[in-house]
């Protein structure tokens, strides 16, 4: 998978324009400094997730005793099917701020809105973890490979960071209505993505008779 591929596939898991309008609900009655933080934080903290599966996803692969094709036609799939989810589902603002509305009826007991919603599951959501192991694959890429695939990926979140600080200017000229649009956009490519990860699994798994 080329540079280009890699940065097409966090770009649309992570989906830093569908995180607008969640930050914007989340830090409603925020002060500027305050909202800025929060930012980073979500950032941060997403970043030290991802990071966690690129570091040690292979290794609970391993541990588990499960065959690399076997967990990349999975996960193939299930990106796929959480590519459905943004394409059909609700979008992701909509999505994301509902978990706001129940979460705030707990508000006292609630973490950091940095941490819930933001950073986990709006950035970085299962479909993320999951790319980060499928793009880490000790089986097709070296540590070179896997290196770069952080650097996309921090890259991105902070591309995301920044989105979040601007905000309320990118959400006034592309509306909510823009947001869930570009979401689902980005669930066709991601389903492409998807389906293109199941059948090299499957093409390898006919050319070499075993998983």
């Amino acid at each position: 998978m080329d540079l280009f591929e890699r940065f097409i596939t966090l770009w649309v898991v992570i989906d830093p324009i569908g995180t607008i309008p969640v930050f914007i609900a989340v830090t409603a009655g925020m002060a500027a400094s305050d909202r800025r933080k929060t930012a980073l934080l979500a950032t941060v903290v997403s970043i030290a997730v991802l990071l966690f599966f690129l570091m040690f996803g292979q290794l609970l692969i391993d541990a588990l005793g499960i065959s690399l094709l076997s967990f990349q036609v999975a996960g193939g799939i299930v990106l796929f099917l959480f590519a459905l989810t943004m394409i059909f589902g609700e979008s992701k603002p909509a999505s994301d701020k509902q978990s706001v509305e129940v979460d705030e009826q707990a508000q006292d007991s609630a973490p950091s809105p940095a941490i819930f919603p933001l950073a986990v599951p709006s950035l970085a959501s299962p479909g993320a973890m999951l790319a980060i192991v499928m793009l880490t694959d000790n089986a097709q890429y070296g540590v070179g490979d896997q290196a770069i695939t952080g650097v996309v990926m921090a890259g991105v979140l902070a591309v995301a960071c920044l989105f979040m600080v601007l905000a309320d200017p990118i959400i006034r000229v592309i509306g909510n209505s823009g947001a869930a649009i570009v979401s689902r956009v980005m669930g066709m490519i991601l389903a492409s993505v998807a389906a293109d990860a199941v059948l090299s699994a499957l093409v390898e798994i006919s050319q070499t008779g075993s998983l």
